[in-house]
């Protein structure tokens, strides 16, 4: 058996970013519970700050308002910086309901 993910989605990080500020909870399967600091987030994955406590390959569900529970694998660590890759692609219907629950200010939301 090999090593590291396996990931289903192809790797689109020209994905239109969206800036956020979230402390969420992911599920390892080692570590259990882990803080992730979320500062950015597309349809294909999302991007943490904060001191890295897991390696490329590696694997976590989180729980994101509409989209409900999505593992995510560590595509690339950079200093302080994380990437993680969705295991599908979101919908951007329900991407843009995402957005709208998670930033109240009608400014900062997707523009359609």
């Amino acid at each position: 058996m090999s090593g590291g993910a396996q990931l289903s989605v192809t790797d689109l990080r020209r994905s239109n970013r969206h800036p956020v500020d979230l402390a969420m909870i992911g599920e390892h399967r080692r570590y259990g519970d882990v803080l992730l600091n979320v500062i950015n987030i597309s349809t294909t994955g999302y991007m943490v700050r904060g001191e890295p406590v897991l390696g490329r390959g590696e694997r976590v569900t989180i729980r994101l308002p509409q989209i409900g529970r999505i593992e995510a694998f560590v595509v690339w660590i950079d200093g302080d910086r994380t990437g993680f890759q969705f295991e599908r692609i979101i919908r951007l219907d329900d991407f843009a309901r995402m957005i709208k629950d998670l930033q109240p200010n009608p400014r900062l939301r997707l523009l359609h």
